[in-house]
């Protein structure tokens, strides 16, 4: 069964939603705070999210921003504001589609459907990432960098598929610790330091002179374009 999570802070919202996921097959879930509704997205596989603006800790557009940094799971954003610039933000950010309060069940239902359809097909797709030269084969675990096996271990790994995911974005050391190491990052932890040296090292050991990772002193770390 598909399961949906719905981030909604109005209980009332929220358990209307849930009956009508239920009575159209879904298995849906329900989160009534930013905070809650990460954390139950790092414990479990949804195929659908429905995200709230307004909600309390966290505001759903900081939740997107950081669902963003690890995963592609499609979100539809339910909002009060329909302004052009609320949703131009929103889609920036990485919201896959937005539907205006109140809403039609029906149309909800559709725009669920729709979301779910562009899924599969993009799933397939990301089976391989590709950067310059980095392949990543995702079913296999394998990374090959210049039609060569880089031998990356599996935090090395995770860390580039993090940032092939997303070349453009320069991704802080708490960035990458939460999301690879799903914990809190403590500021005088080298881990992040150690594992991105390794994989640089192992990089240049096949393609000598390529940088692929680059240091954005002060920031963090990014795909060198």
């Amino acid at each position: 069964m598909v399961k949906v999570l719905i981030v909604e802070d109005d209980i009332h919202i929220s358990e209307m939603l849930c009956e009508l996921l239920r009575q159209n097959n879904y298995a849906p879930s329900a989160a009534y705070s930013g905070t809650e509704a990460l954390l139950l997205l790092s414990r479990d596989s949804f195929s659908v999210v429905l995200l709230d603006l307004m909600l309390p800790g966290k505001t759903g557009e900081q939740v997107l921003e950081e669902l963003r940094t690890s995963s592609a799971v499609p979100v539809i954003v339910l909002t009060a504001r329909t302004d052009k610039e609320t949703t131009v933000r929103l889609l920036r950010l990485g919201a896959d589609d937005y539907i205006a309060k109140p809403f039609d069940n029906g149309e909800l239902l559709a725009r669920i459907a729709v979301q779910l359809r562009r899924a599969v097909p993009q799933k397939r797709k990301n089976a391989q990432i590709r950067f310059k030269d980095i392949i990543l084969d995702l079913d296999r675990y394998d990374a090959l960098a210049g039609g060569q096996k880089a031998g990356l271990s599996k935090r090395e790994f995770e860390i580039l598929r993090l940032m092939m995911t997303y070349p453009g974005k320069v991704f802080t050391k708490n960035n990458l610790y939460e999301s690879v190491w799903g914990g809190e990052f403590l500021g005088d932890d080298n881990t992040v330091n150690v594992h991105i040296s390794k994989l640089r090292a192992k990089l240049n050991a096949i393609s000598p002179g390529v940088e692929y990772v680059q240091t954005v002193w002060g920031i963090g770390f990014k795909m060198k374009e």
